[in-house]
């Protein structure tokens, strides 16, 4: 049987493979999954913080997602709900005053969402 010789030290390529695998099994790691459900004390808080940040809005379709806002039962609804919130209030004001109203809810999401769908608008 001949034997086999090891390859001289530093050698890219045999390096390389341990540092692949880590990064791969890193990569493929399933994610934490979000830290706990809002129980309905919180989700009451994050619609109030919704609801507060179109107060002056005032239209029929304004009124229709303040209503929709009270019937959702998760964060995640809730923050799907803010980009309606956002056009409302943009038309009601400006995008700037829209876009800083809806980033100022951005912690009363935190924790409730996974941190990569709390993204800010420009």
């Amino acid at each position: 049987m001949p034997m086999v010789q090891p390859p001289p030290p530093g050698i890219p390529e045999i390096c390389l493979i341990p540092l692949l695998t880590r990064l791969i099994k890193g990569k493929m790691a399933p994610r934490k999954p979000v830290s706990a459900t809002a129980s309905l004390k919180d989700l009451q808080s994050i619609r109030t913080a919704l609801l507060q940040c179109m107060d002056d809005c005032d239209s029929v379709q304004a009124q229709r997602l303040r209503h929709k806002i009270v019937q959702t039962k998760t964060a995640q609804e809730l923050w799907m709900l803010r980009n309606d919130a956002y056009q409302l209030i943009s038309q009601q004001t400006s995008q700037a005053v829209a876009a800083e109203r809806i980033n100022n809810l951005m912690s009363a999401f935190e924790g409730w969402l996974e941190p990569r769908q709390l993204v800010r608008i420009k």
